[in-house]
């Protein structure tokens, strides 16, 4: 494994090497001090642990391999990851795993207001709570919430499942509990034993499902002859 101390080395240099890398090849960065973007556009299927908490969009544009982070992380971790797993064992700022088209983002502590936000198809693991608007408008994918979930979850979602063991404040526009079948509780099962082991003694039967109501897929208007008359600069009678 090799290492690079962000105390000697640029972080450029870091994210250049981990670009140029090879698959199969191991990284460990130490002494991160919070810096912002480390190990972020990472292509190959190499595995990369980093020593400590660190600052915005940590593993951001991830694709392939593995980001493990010893510590914390902040705003827009994992943000538009494609592929691959990124782990901490710490807590997450705002808007974890935003933008997320595929992968695993596993949180072993707290993640903050709008976790998966616009999710587009990333599995996102939370060992502990998650803050307001999590999962707004989520497309695709699954959230997976093993603490509470702060007011208005799931506002204006899509597809995208959220699974909660704990307590909902609130949920947010057309965000409703649905019925957990047995294959929820297979996928559940499933993404809990990738999140180890953070998720240890964590159950699917300890969840509760909520998705979309598909009320807003479709606007309605009370009157469609007066919002056109309006729309053509017609004010005589749109208002009738």
């Amino acid at each position: 494994m090799r290492t690079f101390d962000l105390a000697e080395v640029t972080k450029r240099e870091l994210n250049q090497t981990l670009h140029d890398a090879a698959d199969g090849e191991s990284f460990e960065v130490i002494n991160p001090r919070g810096a912002h973007a480390v190990a972020c556009g990472i292509t190959a299927d190499i595995e990369v642990v980093v020593r400590g908490s660190v600052g915005y969009y940590c593993a951001g544009m991830h694709q392939q391999g593995r980001v493990r982070v010893e510590g914390n992380a902040s705003t827009g971790l994992a943000e538009n990851i494609m592929s691959g797993t990124v782990h901490i064992t710490g807590n997450a700022t705002m808007s974890a795993g935003a933008t997320g088209c595929g992968g695993l983002l596993v949180v072993g502590g707290n993640a903050g207001a709008r976790c998966g936000i616009s999710m587009k198809g990333v599995d996102i693991v939370v060992g502990g709570d998650v803050g307001h608007m999590s999962a707004f408008m989520a497309q695709a994918g699954n959230l997976v919430v093993c603490g509470d979930a702060a007011a208005d979850l799931g506002d204006s979602i899509y597809e995208a499942q959220i699974f909660v063991r704990g307590n909902v404040e609130s949920l947010g526009a057309d965000c409703v509990e649905k019925e957990m079948r047995s294959e929820h509780r297979e996928l559940l099962t499933w993404l809990l034993g990738a999140a180890a082991p953070e998720t240890r003694g964590v159950f699917a039967e300890e969840f509760r499902r909520f998705g979309s109501a598909r009320r807003l897929y479709n606007f309605a208007v009370d009157d469609v002859a007066a919002l056109e008359a309006a729309a053509r600069g017609e004010h005589g009678n749109a208002s009738q």
